[in-house]
């Protein structure tokens, strides 16, 4: 899953906020139905989506948009600001 973000630090992290990951995230769901199945992602980011994807229904909603939020800080060396 590329991150392209327009924050980078001296130390090569993307750093986001947490509304601009959200958003960000958001552009994955092409058919625009609120949820992001994994058949709108790249192959490398199923991980992600299934790490997130906390009633294993496939998708990921509104509601579970925050654990793909905190995968994507812990595993993909995004720094996530919370303001």
């Amino acid at each position: 899953m590329a991150i392209k973000s327009r924050c980078i630090t001296s130390d090569g992290k993307r750093v986001m906020t947490t509304e601009e990951s959200k958003r960000w995230l958001k552009k994955f769901d092409t058919d625009k139905d609120g949820r992001i199945s994994k058949e709108e992602t790249p192959p490398g980011s199923r991980l992600g989506l299934q790490s997130a994807d906390a009633d294993r229904n496939g998708f990921i909603d509104e509601d579970e948009l925050n654990n793909l939020v905190d995968f994507a800080q812990k595993h993909l060396g995004v720094k996530i600001i919370h303001l």
